[in-house]
């Protein structure tokens, strides 16, 4: 019976877990770019008025260098300081192409604000360029 109700709980733990990752993404979101030039800026978060560089400005240059940058402010998952440092697969609706991106900014346009290469690198179509957006889905993914 203690077998039982131990596999049961792991289960109602894995599921609870399950559902919270789902809650961690969302569709049809409008990303716009922003000139963060991070390889200019010595990858300094301050240098960039990120408002992430209060928590993570003494990263590692590795942990700063590691993924491309973006503002935040989409409607599913951590806000604010929960969110800097996190990490986001973005995907062009239109292509399919995607890249991994570390939240270092907020934003305040309902999405992601992309730092402008990593906005090229997924704009495949040159449709976004001429739109001044892209449509994206994202989801968390660990660092």
């Amino acid at each position: 019976m203690a077998r039982v109700v131990k596999l049961t709980l792991c289960l109602a733990t894995f599921f609870c877990i399950l559902s919270f990752a789902n809650a961690q993404s969302a569709s049809n979101v409008r990303a716009t770019y922003n000139f963060y030039n991070p390889e200019q800026n010595g990858w300094d978060l301050n240098a960039v008025s990120a408002y992430c560089s209060t928590w993570d400005a003494n990263q590692p240059l590795e942990w700063r260098q590691k993924y491309g940058w973006t503002a935040f402010c989409g409607s599913a998952g951590p806000q604010g300081q929960d969110s800097c440092g996190k990490c986001l697969q973005v995907t062009n609706m239109a292509t399919g192409a995607q890249a991994t991106v570390r939240i270092v900014d907020q934003c305040s346009n309902g999405g992601l604000d992309l730092d402008a290469g990593v906005f090229n690198s997924i704009d495949t179509d040159g449709s976004g360029y001429a739109q001044g957006h892209l449509m994206v889905n994202y989801q968390f993914v660990a660092c």
